[in-house]
């Protein structure tokens, strides 16, 4: 089926702007793949030095250029509970590269590192530049040309992100991309939103709120609600870079570990050295990239990929703007509800149909292009499926059900929860944002109220403490971008902005800092961008000036005369505290070099 006529001509209008940089990216794919994909042009002491550790046989295959090789790239490490499943799989796919005549390699590791962990603290302004240094990582390791193609074994916010950005930019290479799955259910989410807001209120202790926090983070595989981690999961699997129905099977199960095998065979099926080359540079194209941005809209996902998908697009040539996120939102209904956009957790969402359901309804709808090229061949159709593990222990699929088993969670397209996505774009004389409508009620998306202006989220946190803010309001927290101290996501502003929304009041959140995928009930315009280092509008807004968020009609207004806020001067703030400490001066150079978060805020100049 083809994608409706929106949907093509949204894509058309992305392929004709990234007409001149898509035909240098493929050039440059081209010509790598003829320096590469092989080990001929290696010289003798190059392949000493590749094949040193191995045996004496794959020595002399790897020396002959006799099989595929394939490089992994892993994010393993053993404090984290999403990357320590990891830790088994590169002898998975060792053990699976030699069935299947290959051989594999560990070519390198990435950082990993945990929002969850680093939320309120310094290491958080770390966190988005991780990214960038991930991306980096992964091709010092692939850097070494001794692989036909590349795993890459990762979870969490930054990494896949960074991982697809890398995999990209080593195009010619055939890609698979390999997750690790969610942790078991534990306490459910909303359960755990109330305990710390009886925490923020003073009603419970520290003993309580830590409980409650490891009953819900309790074991290995991802967070179980529906952040970024989980959307990078729908991501790689809906643009074909996962084999059919690998995200959401749990780790540590037969299942989950038949999938690696199989994944890891796929990849050296589709290497240059057999008949279905499959080099992902050119496997992702606009189409995907599109489907990438419906499936967002559609399972009401993460914001933070408003910035890492424009940034992944352009690592492969294509130009993706928030325009065009914005107008597939308007053309894509919401057909998943999980937490925070509803109550279910991820599991959940798997158990009621998972991607398999939703990517066949959206396949029917014409929301999605079906012909499109994945590591499974030709057509996205082989992905409306349920993978199960069979008798003989290896992957068999089967059907996605026809009925959704939980329509709490998940409906067909002809039930949406609402007609549009789950992200929209505002614009204004503030500048332009991100909100994430979903998980905000109907009643709650227009605010108009004074501005309460603070330069940090410890900030709001004082004065609510201090009894200020039990009233209506819109608070701006300012210097929160990039170049400013690294984007870090303001979570601590959740609980809080909640309470008082929760009191009757009227709040809403204005910030060039991000939320990600945990944002929730209240109303918050994310990304503002340009920010305020940069002199954006956001920098000029004053105590009691009047905004008006609207998330129904997709604008952001402050209530100043233009020729009032032109006068007005955005505050010379020091910000020298957020300059080091816990690695922070080691990354100066980041913060100098990035990018505006509406163009992926890159630090290494990768724009479309």
């Amino acid at each position: 089926m083809t994608a409706r006529s929106d949907i093509e001509a949204i894509t058309e209008r992305i392929r004709e702007r990234s007409r001149a940089s898509r035909e240098i990216y493929l050039e440059r794919i081209e010509r790598a793949a003829g320096q590469s994909a092989n080990r001929a042009v290696l010289s003798c002491g190059n392949l000493a030095h590749g094949f040193a550790v191995c045996s004496p046989s794959e020595k002399s295959a790897l020396g002959g250029d006799k099989v595929p090789n394939l490089g992994i790239i892993t994010s393993y490490n053993d404090m984290l509970s999403a990357h320590q499943p990891f830790e088994t799989y590169p002898q998975l796919i060792k053990q699976a590269a030699r069935e299947a005549g290959g051989i594999a390699q560990v070519a390198g590791g990435v950082p990993a590192m945990c929002d969850g962990v680093t939320q309120g603290q310094p290491g958080m302004e770390l966190s988005l530049f991780s990214r960038d240094i991930i991306a980096m990582a992964a091709a010092v390791g692939l850097s070494h040309n001794m692989f036909d193609a590349a795993v890459f074994l990762g979870v969490c916010d930054k990494i896949v992100p960074g991982l697809a950005i890398a995999a990209l930019t080593f195009g010619h290479l055939p890609a698979v991309f390999i997750p690790a799955g969610p942790m078991p259910s534990g306490l459910a989410n909303d359960e755990k939103a109330k305990v710390r807001q009886l925490y923020a209120e003073g009603k419970i202790g520290r003993p309580e709120l830590l409980e409650a926090e490891s009953k819900s983070y309790h074991g290995p595989g991802t967070c179980t609600f529906y952040g970024t981690a989980n959307s990078n999961q729908m991501l790689m699997e809906i643009m074909g870079l996962h084999t059919p129905g690998a995200s959401f099977v749990n780790p540590g199960t037969p299942l989950r570990d038949a999938l690696t095998k199989e994944a890891a065979k796929q990849a050296l099926a589709i290497t240059a050295l057999g008949n279905a080359y499959m080099p992902v540079g050119r496997m992702i194209d606009e189409r995907s990239i599109v489907n990438g941005v419906v499936g967002l809209h559609a399972t009401g996902g993460s914001t933070n990929h408003t910035i890492h998908l424009i940034a992944m697009a352009a690592a492969a040539g294509i130009r993706l703007t928030w325009q065009d996120i914005s107008d597939l939102s308007d053309a894509t209904p919401l057909l998943a509800r999980v937490y925070p956009n509803g109550l279910a957790d991820v599991n959940h969402f798997h158990a009621a149909g998972g991607l398999g359901f939703l990517i066949r309804e959206l396949l029917d709808a014409g929301l999605l292009h079906e012909d499109v090229r994945t590591i499974w061949g030709e057509g996205l159709r082989p992905y409306a499926v349920e993978a199960k593990l069979g008798a003989d222990g290896s992957v068999q699929r089967e059907a996605a059900p026809e009925q959704s088993g939980d329509e709490k969670v998940l409906v067909p397209a002809t039930k949406a929860f609402q007609h549009t996505g789950g992200l929209k774009v505002l614009s204004g004389n503030v500048g332009h944002a991100v909100i994430k409508t979903s998980a905000v009620k109907p009643e709650r998306r227009v605010i108009e109220a004074p501005a309460v202006v603070l330069d940090s989220q410890q900030a709001l946190n004082d004065a609510f403490k201090a009894g200020e803010l039990d009233r209506d309001f819109v608070a701006v927290i300012r210097f929160q971008g990039p170049r400013a101290n690294g984007m870090p996501e303001l979570h601590k502003l959740t609980t809080i902005l909640g309470i008082l929304q929760d009191r009757g009041h009227k709040v809403a959140l204005v910030t060039d800092g991000r939320m990600s995928g945990a944002s929730g009930k209240v109303p918050a315009a994310i990304h503002v961008t340009p920010e305020a280092l940069e002199g954006g509008v956001i920098g000029k807004i004053l105590d009691g000036d009047m905004i008006r968020l609207d998330g129904e009609n997709g604008t952001l207004e402050v209530f100043v005369p233009e020729a009032e806020l032109k006068t007005r001067k955005v505050p010379l703030i020091d910000l020298t505290e957020n300059e080091y400490g816990f690695g922070r001066e080691l990354f100066a150079g980041f913060r100098q070099m990035a990018g505006r978060a509406d163009e992926g805020a890159s630090s290494f100049g990768i724009v479309a």
